[in-house]
Order: C-alpha cells, then sequence, then structure tokens
C-alpha cells in the first residue's frame, strides 16, 4: 500500500516537474533573446535635471527620444553603441554593457543653462530613479528585495509617469518570478498613470502566461500598429502568433509569425529572422505538416548558426526534437552531438542552469533515449550512464531520474535483468529522495508565493494609504477656498467691469469702423455723374450729326469706362495699375470730345513697381475732371494737360496733375451759383474720402492742390502722394 502511495505521489511529482520545466524552457527561451530594452535617462551633470527631446540612435537602426522626464528606453543588444545628440551638448557616445539603467550626465551650453532657469522644474528625480535601478538589478536575485524597492519608489513618487513606471518594473518582476496573475494587476495600474505601448505589449504576454488567451489577443489587437518601432511590431505578431499556437488555432498562428517575419526581414532584425523561422516550423509541427516544419526548421538553423553559439545550440536543439517527433533519430543524434560541443564552449564562460536544455546531461539522455529508440542498446548505455554521472555531479535529480529509468528499461530490452533490476531499484531511490526534495520546494513555493502576495498588498494599502492623504489635503485646500472666495469675488467682479469696459470700448470702436465704411460708400456712390451726363450728350450729338461711326467707337470706349468704375466701386482701395488703366481710358475719351482744347500726356516713370502700390478709386478722375471742364474747356487758345507719376522713395510715390488752363479763379467767377454749388459738393467729397481714409490707414494719401504758373492762365495743379501698404 505504500508503494502504491509513493507512485501515486511521484506520478503527481512529475506532473508537476513537466510544467515546471516546460514553464522554465519558456522563460529561458525569452531570456535567450540577444535583445533586450534598456533604460535610461540624459540629466545636466550640475543641476542634475533631465533634458527632454534628446536624440539616441542605436548604431544597429533603433531611434528614441528622451521624455519630459529625461528619460528613454530603446532595443538594444549587448555591445552596440548608443549616440546620444542635442543642440545643447557635445554628442555623447555609450557602449552598453548590460540592461542595467544608464544615466548619462552632460555639461549643457550657456544657452541652455539660461533657458534651464526659467524652465519649470519639479522634484528632484534622482532618488526615485536609484530605488527603480535598484529594483531592477535585485529582479532575477531576490524577488522580495526587488519589491522593496518598488515600494520605497511608489512613496517618493511625484507624479503619474514615475507611478507608471514603478508598476512596470513590478510587473516585470512578477513576470520573471512567474506570478502571471500579479504581473497583469501592476501593467493595469501602469497603464492607468500613463498609456504606453511598450507596457501593452508585456500586459498582452502576461495575459498569456496566465492563461488569460482572449484578454491576451483583445490586448495585441487594440494596440495601434502605426505608433509602434519595428522591433515592438514584431513584438505584437510575434505574441499573437504565440497565442493562436496556445489555443491551437494553427492557421492564424502561422500568419501571425509570417507578418512579423515580414516586418523582420525588411528593417534586418536577424534575431527576430531565426526565431519566427523555428516558431512557424514548430506550428506547422504541431499541425502535422512536417515537409513545411522541416523547411522552415532547415532555415532558422543556417540563421542560428551565423549567431552566437548560445542561439546556435537552442536552434539545434529544437530541431533535434523535431527529429525525434519524425523518427528521424540518426539526424536527432548528430545534431544533438554538434549540441554539447556547443554547450562544453558555452560552459566554460557562463553558468547553465539545470532547468535550461542547454545541458550536457540532458542532451545525453536524450542521446541515449534515441539510440535506444533505434534499439541499439550498445551506443545507448555509454550515453546514460554519461548522463546519469553527470547529473549526479550537477545535482540534476530530475534527469539522473529518468536517465537511471531508461537505463533499467534499455537493459531489460538488451536482455540484461540483473543490471537492469539495479538500475531501477536506483530510480526508486532517486524518486524517494526528489519526493523528498519536491515537499520542500513546495513549502518554499508557498512561503514565497504568501510574502510575495503580502507585499503586493501592503503596496496596494500604500497606494489607498496616498489617496487618502491626496482627498485630506483637497479637503484643506478646499477650506482654503473657501475663506478666500469674497476676495476673489471682489476681484472678479472688477475684472468682469474691466472686461465689460473694454468689449464696450471694442464696440464703439467696430461701430466707428463700420460708420466710416458706410460713409465711404456713400460717397463713392455721390462721385459726381456729369461726366456721364457729357458723354451721353456728345453721343447725342455725335448721332444727331449722323456720325453713327464715332458715336459707336465714343459709346464703346464709355462703357469701358464705366464697367471698370462699377468694378471698383465697393473697393477702398484697388492696385495702382487698374487706377492708371481708368485714367488713361477717361482721359482718352475728354480728349475725344475737346480735341480742339487740349492735348495731354501722361508720364509713368518706369522704376515703378505698380503692384507694390494701391490707390482708393476714382481719387484722381474728378481732379483730370475739374482740368478740363473748369479749366482748359474755357482757355482762348489750345492748352495742355499732363499727368506725371514718380517715385520720391522706396515706400512713397508722388502723381502730379497740371494744366495751364484759366486756372481756379477765373474759373469760379465764370460758373452760375448752381455749378459752383456742385463743384464744391464734389470737391468736398473727395475730402471727406481722403480724410475717411487716413483714419482709417494711419495717412495713406496726401492731397496738394496749387495754382501752375504765374501767368494770365494760372492753370492748376494737384499734387497727391501715396505711401506704401
Amino acid at each position: 500500500m505504500r508503494l502504491l502511495l509513493k507512485h501515486i505521489c511521484f506520478f503527481c511529482f512529475v506532473l508537476f516537474i513537466s510544467t515546471e520545466v516546460l514553464a522554465q524552457v519558456s522563460s529561458k527561451t525569452q531570456n535567450s533573446n540577444t535583445t533586450f530594452t534598456v533604460r535610461g535617462s540624459v540629466i545636466e551633470s550640475d543641476t542634475k535635471k533631465p533634458i527632454t527631446n534628446v536624440n539616441i540612435e542605436v548604431n544597429g537602426g533603433s531611434y528614441t527620444t528622451t521624455d519630459f522626464s529625461g528619460n528613454f528606453r530603446i532595443e538594444v543588444k549587448k555591445g552596440d553603441e548608443l549616440t546620444v545628440k542635442h543642440k545643447d551638448f557635445e554628442t555623447v557616445y555609450y557602449i552598453i554593457e548590460s540592461n542595467e539603467r544608464i544615466t548619462i550626465e552632460v555639461k549643457p551650453s550657456a544657452d541652455e543653462l539660461q533657458y534651464s532657469k526659467n524652465k519649470y522644474s519639479r522634484t528632484n528625480p534622482i532618488l526615485f530613479k536609484s530605488l527603480i535601478d535598484s529594483a531592477e538589478t535585485n529582479l532575477k536575485k531576490d524577488a522580495k528585495k526587488s519589491i522593496q524597492f518598488i515600494e520605497k519608489a511608489l512613496g517618493t513618487s511625484n507624479s503619474a509617469q514615475e507611478n507608471s513606471e514603478a508598476y512596470e518594473v513590478l510587473g516585470d518582476i512578477y513576470v520573471f518570478w512567474k506570478q502571471y496573475d500579479l504581473a497583469v494587476s501592476n501593467y493595469r495600474i501602469s497603464l492607468q498613470n500613463k498609456d504606453a505601448n511598450v507596457v501593452k505589449l508585456k500586459l498582452a504576454s502576461a495575459y498569456k502566461f496566465n492563461k488569460n488567451y482572449q484578454e491576451s489577443l483583445q490586448t495585441y489587437n487594440r494596440i495601434n500598429k502605426k505608433e509602434l518601432s519595428n522591433w515592438q511590431l514584431v513584438q505584437l505578431y510575434e505574441g499573437l502568433g504565440d497565442v493562436h499556437l496556445l489555443t491551437m488555432s494553427y492557421e492564424a498562428s502561422i500568419n501571425a509569425f509570417k507578418e512579423g517575419l515580414k516586418v523582420a526581414q525588411k528593417h534586418a532584425i536577424s534575431s527576430k529572422i531565426t526565431d519566427l523561422n523555428s516558431k512557424i516550423a514548430q506550428v506547422y509541427n504541431a499541425s502535422g505538416e512536417n515537409k513545411k516544419a522541416e523547411g522552415f526548421f532547415n532555415e532558422s538553423l543556417k540563421l542560428a548558426n551565423n549567431q552566437n553559439k548560445k542561439r546556435a545550440v537552442e536552434e539545434k536543439i529544437k530541431v533535434a526534437d523535431f527529429q525525434n517527433n519524425i523518427n528521424n533519430y540518426s539526424s536527432e543524434i548528430e545534431l544533438r552531438k554538434e549540441a554539447i560541443k556547443y554547450i562544453k564552449d558555452i560552459q566554460r564562460d557562463s553558468i547553465i542552469d539545470n532547468k535550461s536544455d542547454l545541458t550536457l546531461q540532458k542532451q545525453n539522455y536524450k542521446i541515449g533515449s534515441a539510440f535506444a529508440l533505434k534499439k541499439d542498446y550498445v551506443n545507448a548505455i555509454p550515453y546514460l550512464k554519461k548522463s546519469i554521472e553527470e547529473a549526479d555531479d550537477r545535482e540534476d535529480i530530475i534527469v539522473q531520474k529518468d536517465a537511471t529509468r531508461k537505463l533499467s528499461e534499455v537493459y531489460r530490452d538488451a536482455g540484461e535483468f540483473d543490471k537492469a533490476l539495479v538500475a531501477y531499484q536506483s530510480y526508486v531511490d532517486l524518486v524517494d529522495k526528489l519526493y523528498t526534495i519536491k515537499e520542500q520546494e513546495i513549502s518554499q513555493a508557498a512561503r514565497f508565493s504568501k510574502d510575495i502576495v503580502a507585499k503586493q498588498n501592503r503596496i496596494l494599502s500604500l497606494e489607498s494609504d496616498r489617496a487618502l492623504s491626496e482627498s485630506k489635503y483637497e479637503l484643506n485646500i478646499e477650506q482654503a477656498k473657501r475663506q478666500k472666495l469674497i476676495i476673489y469675488s471682489l476681484i472678479g467682479g472688477l475684472f468682469l467691469l474691466l472686461v465689460a469696459a473694454f468689449l464696450m470700448f471694442k464696440y464703439i470702436k467696430q461701430q466707428r469702423l463700420a460708420n466710416n465704411l458706410l460713409a465711404l460708400k456713400s460717397l463713392r456712390s455721390q462721385m459726381n455723374p456729369h461726366f456721364i451726363f457729357n458723354a451721353l450728350n456728345s453721343v447725342n450729338s455725335f448721332i444727331a450729326s449722323n456720325d453713327e461711326r464715332t458715336a459707336n467707337k465714343y459709346l464703346t470706349d464709355f462703357s469701358l469706362l464705366m464697367r471698370a468704375v462699377l468694378e471698383n466701386s465697393e473697393e477702398d482701395f484697388i492696385q495702382l495699375e487698374k487706377e492708371i488703366e481708368l485714367l488713361k481710358l477717361y482721359t482718352k475719351l475728354e480728349h475725344f470730345r475737346f480735341q480742339d482744347k487740349f492735348d495731354y500726356n501722361i508720364l509713368i516713370d518706369e522704376t515703378i513697381n505698380v503692384s507694390e502700390f494701391v490707390i482708393p478709386p476714382m481719387l484722381l478722375q474728378p481732379y483730370i475732371e475739374n482740368a478740363v471742364w473748369h479749366g482748359l474747356r474755357y482757355k482762348k487758345t489750345k492748352g495742355f494737360l499732363e499727368i506725371s507719376m514718380a517715385q520720391t522713395n522706396a515706400e512713397e510715390i508722388k502723381i502730379t496733375i497740371t494744366d495751364n488752363g484759366i486756372g481756379r479763379e477765373k474759373s469760379k467767377a465764370l460758373k452760375t451759383e448752381n455749378q459752383q454749388k456742385q463743384t464744391s459738393k464734389g470737391m468736398g467729397n473727395i475730402k471727406k474720402r481722403v480724410a475717411i481714409l487716413n483714419a482709417m490707414y494711419k495717412d495713406k494719401v496726401d492731397v496738394y492742390v496749387d495754382d501752375f504758373q504765374d501767368a494770365e492762365d494760372t492753370g492748376t495743379k494737384v499734387i497727391v502722394t501715396l505711401k506704401k501698404d
């Protein structure tokens, strides 16, 4: 009965051990990636203040920048060179030696030092960073100590950014120690403090390890792929493929791995190219498509041989397992023998845990098992014995037990029953020994889990206490606000009065502007229409004298003038070029009617860039009309009208209108009382327009009128000065 109980217990332990070994293999597979995330910060050497927007680049191609706290994280490999660039300090080069946090101190320029004095300053983050560094340093050595550092870091945290980083590292600790449910909780708290894609990827992975497969898929699918780096995008597809494989959705798994492989190949991420080829092969193997699996395994094996020895031997072991699965024992044996050579070299440089596949005892045991399956007992026995010896030396009882059991079976199948019995007795003794050890491990694991949960509960209680303290603080602030309410109300009332006064002033100003615009429109509409009526009378006289051709030509030019006047009637200013065209057309019409009374000339300085100046429309026409109708028309001899434009300086041009007519005084004496009123009204409109425009546009136009010459016919000179915008 006691023996039966032992065998039942042994079966339970074997099941537990198998689960543990699988978990460790998965963990080791993750840790075997040559690429890892390194955190760092860039600070000023004197003030220890963080520097934002620093360019961080790896010689392999990865790129990132520091955030407002001076922190950064980037995917690197051991031996990579970081290039740290910023406009305010000399470029720094840093060689990656491990995954510990990097602190880069730089001396900024004098300009940056002056700027930093005026920059918003937060609490010194150095203590918080040092505690996080300590937690990461102890992550793989002492879980309790690492969690204690996180607890202290949360006590010194001064922002949501720091809270997020602390809970992220706490999640990393729980993942390493296989407390996946706690890892999920802390990654979620980290995301509540700050949304970060790198934490979302970790949360999805933790869901996967905790067997929350649907939650893992949902988390992966909700991540915005456009925001991810190339490395992170490969991680996302790889994670999706892993989850689909675990749920036996083989087609979806292969599709996800292949998408990740495309990204890895496009951006030459060599380590991931190897991993994804290997994983695609594993999916094909699991789905029974051995030919396709073999092709991808051959590719991954070839790629792994071009990487470091550890990665190469890992892939050889995976391919050997595949060969065992398809009963190709000869190829399996050769691959494992090659792996043993690599393992011997690796053991010289590093310590390999017994839970890893990279141990001599495991590979010798599997070689012996392969020979046994081939019924080659002569070769199987030495390898199994060697495995037992190595396992005994390295205190690997699990492999020692399995190899002893297999040796007993080989002796039995070879017909050496005495040796088989001795080996079997050794196997039973090892089972008893393993039973005792596993009891101790189960007890230790229970205590460890209890301590971990207690520390997690303490951290959550600290978070609750902090929330309560913040509530009390907010209550005190509220009481202080009430005491100051009356003062603030008075200040607010005064402010409202000032705002009301400002708005009223603005309204009055707008009304004044609207009135000016209305006045301008009214004045433009009152432009002296005499030239229109006179032009129509001329057409009538041409028709009366049966001179239809002349009447038609005159009427055509007149219609062009009217169209130009109407098009510009709503504008305060038009291009000088348009006004010149209008003047030429108007003067041409007046000369057409009074050819016997005057000649004219229009002179425009070629150096003037007419497109750079604007002028109120129809500003010059009334002065030309006055020159013709009230000066030149009454002259006894033929007169002359000249219009000239010259640029006096870069910002100003001068327009001069001169005629040698009878002059203003004689013209006034000849007019009837009604004509005097109309002329006065026309000139008055021009003065009003100029005054309003100058008020609105700051003295843009100036008009000066005087006699032209000292003679019997004094004539008139009008000078219009126009300033550039």
